[in-house]
């Protein structure tokens, strides 16, 4: 697939993202690149393999424990706030 500027300029405006016009020709180039090797993907044949539910599938995973190791110290931060209600941070309403 070749991407045209024209594209990465569709593709940047809808992802509100400024690019100039000396690196059009640049991300068009990278980018239909990239869409090459997407359809050498899906061009392999994966009908053979079996779709894996977890990656480590029969294995067990090393976890640590879930143990508490910091203390409840919201009172302490709060001090410094200027404003608190019930536990939570009064902040100035921004929007109306």
């Amino acid at each position: 697939m070749s991407l045209q500027s024209k594209d990465v300029q569709a593709i940047a405006h809808l992802a509100r993202l400024h690019v100039s016009e000396a690196d059009l020709a640049v991300y068009a180039s990278s980018l239909s690149k990239i869409m090459d090797m997407v359809e050498q993907l899906k061009a392999a044949d994966t009908s053979k393999v079996d779709p894996m539910a977890h990656p480590l599938a029969g294995q067990v995973q090393r976890m640590r424990p879930d143990v508490v190791t910091e203390t409840d110290q919201h009172e302490k931060f709060q001090q410094n706030a200027p404003k608190t209600e019930a536990s939570l941070y009064l902040v100035p309403k921004v929007i109306e």
